[in-house]
């Protein structure tokens, strides 16, 4: 909790919260993935590992889990935490570059992406990047994120015309899951 609160402080544009996100929030985000037939799972801005600790408990064996996380500190100890994880790959790096590092890894399909970036405090011109490459390594996956407001719901929008999204209240602050998928592929 220290080393977040320090590095919100340091950086407060790109950690986007003064806290980690809730145990129900995780739950929430990760509740969307049919794990039994992902293979392929990025999770961008993992922070210190709200989200990642839940993924790590309900996948597969088998399943690629890729984190790319820009923050030097919580790279680090993401990389400290999961070394001895062969099916957890750890990148310190942007997430506008994503299709590069899926290249990189020869991985041609994600199946899911989720995101605890917050798009709301980002430049819209990154955030565009971001989304871009998210859209482009997705295919027909799901792209899962959360959000405090619904303010960057129809930016979002622009990438992915599918979105549902829920509030979970049990979060400081209160916190939107947004589920997205390309086209109209999912009953309101």
């Amino acid at each position: 909790m220290l080393t977040f609160l320090t590095e919100f402080i340091k950086h407060p544009k790109t950690i986007g919260a003064i806290s980690p996100s809730s145990k129900k929030l995780a739950k929430k985000m990760v509740d969307q993935i049919s794990f039994e037939n992902a293979r392929y799972i990025v999770e961008l801005g993992p922070g210190t590992g709200s989200f990642t600790k839940e993924l790590v408990k309900r996948k597969e064996q088998s399943t690629k889990l890729i984190l790319i996380e820009n923050n030097k500190v919580f790279c680090e100890k993401l990389r400290e935490q999961f070394e001895h994880e062969p099916s957890i790959i750890v990148i310190h790096g942007s997430a506008e570059d994503l299709c590069d590092y899926m290249s990189a890894l020869n991985i041609k399909k994600i199946d899911y992406v989720v995101s605890g970036l917050p798009f709301t405090s980002l430049n819209p011109a990154i955030s565009s990047r971001i989304l871009h490459n998210v859209k482009e390594c997705l295919e027909d996956g799901e792209f899962i994120t959360f959000q405090y407001s619904l303010v960057r719901k129809s930016f979002i929008q622009n990438y992915f015309e599918d979105i549902s999204h829920e509030k979970v209240w049990i979060n400081l602050p209160p916190a939107y899951v947004l589920s997205c998928k390309l086209g109209n592929v999912r009953a309101s």
